[in-house]
């Protein structure tokens, strides 16, 4: 597996942009099995894409850091791109600032498959996140349904009023939720998932597939439930919800959801896609 650090100059932050991307490459695996390294370097292959979200006050190192990923990676022959968000909620400034959402769902996508063999079709490419990164999958998933085949959600929740009234009677961080404004004008605002997702329902959009995954113990559970009740009850395809037993809001839980992900639940090729 090939871990890269990118930096570039992006347009719709106004300033430099860190990502970290796993690319698979011809690894010992391959050469234990008899795998030609030619199978890894020709013209025409891409590979299937998992954009991961990282959650507040992390950045895009936290899953290279924290987790397996690479390795998960690496054994499935998936490509990984984890962008920084900078604590903005993967969300556009409502003031006109620096545009985090396109960023993530528009400008990131077209830079890096210019540049890298990273795959274009909906079905292979796929959203997640972890907390903060777990809304902003939530997000994505259901603001732009035909970018993606599959949503990886790990303690996170969609962004509803009610949530966002929720985080400041909690006393949550002003500067942490303030790029997404004031409750009472959030509602049917370009920011308003709930009421978004059930005009997709409506509309009968072709949505991605949603795996879910929380702690018992985790702080973010009961957001969870609420959300996983609410797509479900819109008719969204859910092939896996898990309340997992004793863990919390921690890499212990993440790290476990990702190898499961790619394991089992997510449609990966476990190949390289060949275009002729």
């Amino acid at each position: 597996m090939a871990v890269i650090k990118f930096n570039f100059l992006s347009e719709t932050l106004m300033q430099q942009a860190n990502v970290t991307l796993c690319l698979p490459v011809h690894g010992f695996a391959d050469t234990m099995k008899g795998v030609d390294a030619a199978q890894y370097y020709r013209d025409g292959l891409k590979y299937q894409t998992l954009w991961l979200l990282h959650g507040g006050s992390g950045d895009d190192s936290d899953y290279v850091n924290f987790s397996n990923i690479a390795r998960y990676a690496e054994e499935h022959k998936v490509a990984v791109v984890c962008p920084s968000d900078y604590n903005q909620y993967y969300t556009n400034d409502i003031r006109g600032g620096a545009r985090y959402f396109d960023y993530i769902v528009d400008e990131l996508p077209t830079v890096l498959r210019g540049l890298f063999p990273l795959a274009s079709a909906r079905e292979d490419n796929f959203i997640g996140g972890l907390s903060m990164g777990g809304c902003g999958a939530f997000k994505c998933a259901i603001a732009r349904p035909d970018l993606y085949g599959s949503a990886l959600i790990m303690s996170g929740s969609i962004l509803s009023k009610q949530w966002l009234e929720t985080r400041y009677q909690n006393g949550g961080n002003f500067a942490l939720f303030s790029r997404l404004g004031d409750p009472a004008d959030f509602e049917n605002g370009p920011d308003d998932m709930w009421s978004l997702a059930a005009k997709h329902a409506a509309d009968g959009t072709q949505m991605p597939d949603f795996y879910m995954s929380v702690g018992s113990e985790d702080f973010t559970l009961g957001v969870m439930r609420e959300s996983y009740e609410y797509i479900k009850g819109l008719g969204f395809n859910i092939p896996v919800y898990e309340e997992v037993p004793g863990l919390r809001h921690e890499w212990k839980l993440w790290d476990r959801t990702l190898e499961k992900a790619l394991d089992e639940w997510l449609p990966v090729r476990n190949e390289p896609i060949y275009r002729y």
